[in-house]
């Protein structure tokens, strides 16, 4: 089963978080999971904040990438629509806002939770949450702003 990120044009395709194009990057894969989406994510030694725990930015990317994912794929199922169906829709963060609840280790693998909260327009707002070993160790929301048909393009 494709991810979502795996439907994004090629031209779009560059995010470090989600970008299937950025050999460099964490290159996430999301998924429906009923009326939720889910991602897993094994940290590298090197995400490291504090000896045995993961570094926030990492979480903060996590969330932010799987939430503008989970818009997409909002807003092609809100409107009836395959997710390789034209014109694609492709979002990028307005706002981002994380709370984190305790230290996430480092050691495992992630899940990161998403459902969508509001769609509006050109924006679908999404609350996420990031676990590890079962407990929930950061939640944030994003507002997703969907993507003008000029962003990825040479000038």
């Amino acid at each position: 089963m494709k991810a979502f990120q795996d439907y994004y044009p090629d031209n779009v395709a560059e995010c470090y978080g989600c970008g299937s194009n950025n050999h460099h990057g964490h290159q996430i894969k999301t998924h429906w999971d009923g009326d939720e989406t889910v991602t897993f994510f094994t940290p590298e030694p090197y995400q490291t904040s504090v000896p045995g725990y993961a570094y926030g930015g990492l979480i903060a990317s996590l969330i932010d990438c799987h939430s503008t994912g989970t818009a997409a794929a909002a807003m092609y199922r809100a409107e009836g629509r395959d997710m390789d169906s034209l014109p694609p829709f492709r979002f990028v963060t307005g706002s981002l806002h994380v709370d984190y609840l305790k230290p996430t280790p480092i050691d495992g693998v992630l899940e990161i939770r998403g459902r969508i909260k509001e769609i509006k327009g050109r924006k679908v707002i999404v609350e996420s949450t990031a676990s590890a070993n079962g407990v929930v160790t950061a939640r944030g929301e994003v507002v997703a702003v969907q993507m003008p048909e000029s962003f990825g393009k040479t000038i």
